[in-house]
């Protein structure tokens, strides 16, 4: 079959089965989420042998280590898949709710319904949790999904992709509710992305070479964000441990996701107080520091930072490093190179930690936290079908609410307008 007819038999299949699952009551949506659960439970050798396939053919690819371990399914990150699903399974059905019901003077009612958005598709790249994430996602909020996973994640994604089918059978809906692309073949995602008739809205996760061609090639509404340039800054009145931890977690938790740290931004008064000992722990760790002038002042290993270092989404173990004068100048330069994504103040200033929230425009702000927190499953969503830094419809992470709308519900009585 052409690419072309498949991905159209996949569309015209997810549209059906998107009326299907809209209409499901909230009981038939958590005994399929429970069901893919327990097949995943029962299928963990088939998982991790499949994933070991992709891990070889990786290697012997020459995929990096942050890829590799993108791609890796651990028995940790198999249970967070099915913790991810239960808790899902556990969170309010948004579909149906009816918000700001109010009387008008001809004395309809006025109120708001949230629905599905319809067929979601989901385009991701190395990590195959991706696929039961976001099938639990676009499941419990009423919507049909098609996935199309990396090819380098090809064997994983069909073995979780049979879990899914056998969840969805046990509950009564139909298989093709969730379904997984089989083909690698890239003109797939260019069919994906200019259905209108039949997909509602495309979600990119993955690089940003990846996302920017999805954004402007799609004919489809985009939820997406760039890259994560995220930010830390250590302001005058910070608690020095609390500093030191912050830090340290946010950088080296993980190298490859994008909420971790990409720059650390030091008061003045505390750079020569602090960086050292933050310094000594993250070169330990094998992090090479870039750093304004004043950062190789005070730290002699420092590397110079260049303009494209401040804008740089590393994904690796390398960190950018300036010294700032204060909260105003701190707050410039995430203005200036920030992506919108994730933003953390360390400060014990009340006052501070205020206008930081009020004034820096992204989609995650924090006081006294690692933006390693900026996750769907941190943020009690259960899981995320991304993170949007856009300001229209969903921002930041984009869990069961940001994968409906709503639209108007009048109630009368035989009301006409006079």
């Amino acid at each position: 079959m052409q690419v072309t007819d498949y991905m159209r038999q996949l569309g015209q299949q997810a549209r059906t089965a998107a009326r299907i699952v809209a209409a499901a009551d909230t009981g038939v949506k958590n005994r399929a989420l429970l069901a893919i659960a327990s097949a995943i439970d029962s299928s963990r050798e088939v998982i991790i042998a499949a994933n070991q396939k992709d891990l070889q053919a990786g290697e012997q690819s020459g995929l990096d280590a942050a890829l590799l371990d993108r791609l890796a399914l651990t028995p940790e990150r198999i249970d967070g898949m099915i913790e991810g699903l239960h808790q899902v399974a556990s969170l309010a059905d948004p579909v149906g709710a009816i918000s700001d019901l109010n009387y008008r003077p001809s004395g309809i009612q006025v109120g708001k319904m949230r629905v599905p958005l319809g067929v979601v598709g989901i385009i991701y790249e190395s990590r195959p949790n991706v696929t039961v994430e976001a099938a639990s996602l676009c499941l419990k909020s009423g919507n049909a999904a098609i996935l199309r996973g990396g090819s380098e994640a090809l064997n994983s994604n069909q073995a979780l992709a049979a879990c899914l089918r056998t969840g969805l059978a046990e509950a009564g809906l139909p298989e093709t509710a969730v379904q997984v692309l089989e083909i690698t073949d890239r003109a797939a995602v260019g069919e994906l992305i200019t259905m209108p008739e039949y997909v509602d809205v495309v979600v990119p996760r993955g690089g940003k070479g990846l996302i920017e061609r999805i954004a402007n090639d799609a004919t489809v509404t985009v939820i997406k964000h760039l890259d994560g340039i995220c930010h830390v800054y250590i302001d005058d009145e910070a608690d020095a441990e609390k500093a030191i931890a912050i830090t340290l977690n946010a950088k080296t938790h993980r190298y490859g996701t994008c909420n971790t740290m990409e720059t650390l931004l030091v008061a003045e008064s505390r750079a020569e107080e602090l960086l050292p000992p933050i310094a000594e722990l993250l070169v330990e760790k094998g992090v090479e520091l870039r750093g304004c002038p004043r950062t190789r002042q005070v730290l002699n290993g420092a590397v110079a930072a260049t303009d494209e270092d401040w804008a740089t989404e590393y994904l690796a173990p390398i960190l950018s490093v300036r010294v700032v004068q204060g909260l105003d100048e701190a707050m410039a330069h995430i203005e200036q190179y920030s992506s919108r994504h994730t933003e953390s103040i360390i400060t014990e200033n009340y006052t501070t930690a205020r206008r930081f929230l009020r004034e820096v425009d992204s989609s995650s702000v924090m006081v006294n936290a690692s933006t390693r927190f900026a996750d769907g499953f941190e943020y009690g969503l259960g899981a995320e079908i991304g993170i949007s830094t856009d300001k229209i419809h969903a921002r930041g992470p984009v869990g069961l609410e940001g994968l409906t709308s709503q639209k108007y519900v009048v109630l009368g009585d035989g009301h006409i307008r006079q």
